[in-house]
């Protein structure tokens, strides 16, 4: 599958595949006339990025997760450590907006028992 297919088929975007291929992560990847294809660990490795890249992890955090994964079970201490500090600070956030929206219904129940 080329990066134009595997774009199209798996709604990657083409800047993702192309910095995943300048990471030299592409074991499986081969060029046939100067075009990448793609195979199912391909896939499957991209799948896990885009799930990087979609709960916050930036380009260089999900770059070393990757490298990290490609090297096995023994670094599977230090990849959870990054999942366990970006689920703090989401957790972080999240209590954060609640304090937000205590204060915001406060503010709106004053204005309703004005009326």
């Amino acid at each position: 599958m080329t990066i134009n297919e595997a774009s199209e088929r798996y709604n990657i975007p083409i800047e993702v595949l192309e910095e995943y291929e300048s990471w030299g992560l592409c074991g499986e990847v081969k060029k046939v006339m100067g075009v990448w294809q793609y195979d199912d660990t391909d896939l499957e490795r991209l799948g896990t990025i885009m799930t990087l890249h979609d709960i916050g992890f930036s380009n260089e955090e999900v770059e070393i997760y990757m490298r990290l994964l490609l090297e096995g079970e023994s670094t599977e201490n230090e990849r959870m450590c990054m999942l366990n500090k970006l689920r703090s600070t989401a957790l972080d956030e999240i209590h954060f907006k609640e304090k937000q929206l205590e204060r915001l219904d406060y503010l709106r129940h004053k204005i309703r028992n004005n009326k």
